[in-house]
């Protein structure tokens, strides 16, 4: 076997490790949740959260005093511009994920979406726990929002630090940054090897 036969095989090989792992959310799948707060005046305000499954990276935290489908719809076209089209999307049977404006984005961008049974929560396990440990920091903390722009800054700030600074034992104790940072660093090194092997590990 010539040498550089053997480093194709162990940039496969590794590959495939991580397919077996992690099955076929491998293939980008998202998954999404509202979590509801309220202002220190009474109004209610609603956190939009967007996770990637495979990496557990939290994506793209909205808040705002109403979210219609027609919005998340937007959202999901500014995320996906960026990021690229996910295969599946999980989410529980909300009236937003079931309004037509949803209904219409899955239509046009061919994005399987799949509604998770009623009560069942842990079925979107990934973003529920990113909820949990949301609310459990703000619990903990005690934080009030007075205003939407606070609100915001706060839920970026908890984005940053839940990405970078929190690691998960599903990641092998990596945070999701350094998590996604180093699957894109061994998928590009396998594709430097074998170009065509890239259709294969999107």
């Amino acid at each position: 076997m010539r040498p550089d036969d053997a480093s194709i095989r162990e940039a496969m090989k590794n590959v495939a490790s991580e397919r077996r792992r992690f099955g076929y959310r491998r293939i980008h799948v998202m998954s999404l949740d509202f979590v509801s707060d309220a202002f220190t005046d009474g109004r209610r305000f609603r956190v939009l959260a967007i996770v990637d499954d495979f990496t557990r990276q939290c994506l793209c935290p909205v808040a705002d005093t109403s979210l219609s489908g027609g919005r998340l719809s937007r959202e999901l076209d500014s995320l996906i511009a960026g990021r690229g089209k996910p295969m599946t999307i999980f989410s529980d049977n909300g009236t937003e994920m079931t309004s037509m404006a949803i209904l219409k984005w899955c239509q046009e961008t061919q994005v399987e979406w799949h509604d998770i049974a009623p009560s069942k929560s842990m079925q979107n396990g990934f973003v529920e726990s990113f909820n949990a440990a949301a609310s459990a920091t703000n619990a903990s903390t005690r934080t009030l929002f007075s205003s939407l722009a606070q609100a915001r800054a706060a839920i970026t700030a908890w984005r940053e630090d839940y990405n970078s600074n929190r690691p998960h034992s599903s990641l092998g104790n990596a945070t999701p940054s350094e998590f996604a940072m180093k699957m894109a660093m061994e998928k590009q090194a396998a594709c430097d090897l074998l170009p065509g092997l890239s259709a294969f590990i999107s």
